[in-house]
């Protein structure tokens, strides 16, 4: 299916959030999906993805999450993201990072959400949520938050997903009525098996809907495939049971 993609701006209570938007080429309206991306942001790989996804039948929007900083990319990324590099790069994305509170994503969500839903390129229905490293956590408190307008959320190589903070996602999805669907990295560091099995049970008691895995031998960062702990193998899974969720819950 033939993609059309452009640029615009999304207003919110704090600015504008420099975005990139993709759909299927024929003026037609098409189930929305707001995808929050990992920690290095709305870069050339992640809107080649989202080219991916609509080509499925999906009007696509990403925003800059980090758009109170400055346009994306907010610090200087190379093409390939290896070793030699991830750490000057996260630590000058950290302090960013870490303003960026739940509030201020569920507050930032309230816009996205309200764009897609008077965009004529979509049908106006509950969205799905896709998220990627810190992006799992912003979709699970954005589903949360906003339960009458999220139907589906699918979420890879997320961490910290369930941690004694108070605003710990696990804390929240009792408020979640979406369809949820969460890959891990095999070993994550950031998601510990007690974290999986606590979130897991966080799910049952609150009656959701859901689907966690582990996918063996994949690092963190999986999807990633501008960086060095790209997994294709991992990659391809994660984009069949992405399709899925979203074509059978969506449409």
């Amino acid at each position: 299916m033939a993609v059309h993609t452009f640029t615009l701006s999304v207003t919110t209570a704090d600015g504008e959030a420099d975005s990139f938007l993709a759909h299927p080429d024929d003026n037609a309206p098409h189930p929305a999906v707001l995808v929050y991306s990992d920690a290095f942001g709305l870069r050339p790989a992640v809107r080649r993805d989202a080219e991916r996804l609509a080509a499925h039948g999906f009007t696509v929007l990403i925003p800059n999450l980090l758009y109170r900083n400055g346009s994306a990319p907010v610090v200087d990324l190379p093409e390939f993201i290896g070793a030699d590099r991830r750490g000057e790069i996260f630590g000058a994305l950290r302090p960013l990072l870490t303003a960026l509170t739940p509030e201020l994503v569920v507050a930032d969500a309230a816009a996205y959400l309200s764009w897609l839903a008077d965009s004529p390129l979509t049908t106006g229905n509950p969205v799905g949520l896709a998220g990627y490293c810190m992006g799992v956590r912003h979709a699970l408190h954005t589903a949360a938050a906003h339960p009458d307008r999220v139907a589906a959320v699918a979420g890879f190589h997320g961490s910290r997903l369930a941690t004694e903070d108070p605003h710990s996602p696990h804390s929240v999805v009792d408020r979640i009525t979406a369809e949820v669907y969460l890959a891990h990295a095999d070993a994550d560091p950031g998601l510990p098996p007690e974290q999986i099995e606590q979130l897991d049970a966080a799910f049952t008691a609150a009656g959701t809907t859901f689907r966690t895995e582990v996918y063996p031998g994949a690092a963190h960062g999986f999807t990633q495939s501008d960086t060095d702990v790209y997994d294709a193998g991992a990659d391809a899974r994660h984009w069949t049971e992405l399709t899925d969720l979203f074509t059978r819950v969506l449409r």
